[in-house]
């Protein structure tokens, strides 16, 4: 928790991908470490809307499968 703290907008952002994608509480947590990892690779300081929103991006494609992926 103290590596991967959200600013409001990071985290109203993740709780509205939770909502609306039926996410699991595994989902969140794996979302937010990769999110962690997006800003470490650019250097950030913190967990940034930009960050959380790439990481949700990879869980869809991660659920849809590679075949799916490109359908929308």
């Amino acid at each position: 928790e103290q590596a991967c703290v959200l600013d409001p907008e990071s985290r109203a952002l993740l709780r509205r991908a939770m909502e609306q994608l039926g996410l699991s509480a595994r989902a969140y947590h794996r979302i937010l470490r990769l999110a962690r990892t997006i800003a470490d690779l650019e250097q950030a300081g913190r967990i940034g809307p930009r960050h959380i929103s790439e990481a949700i991006g990879y869980r869809r494609l991660d659920r849809q499968g590679p075949a799916r992926a490109g359908a929308g």
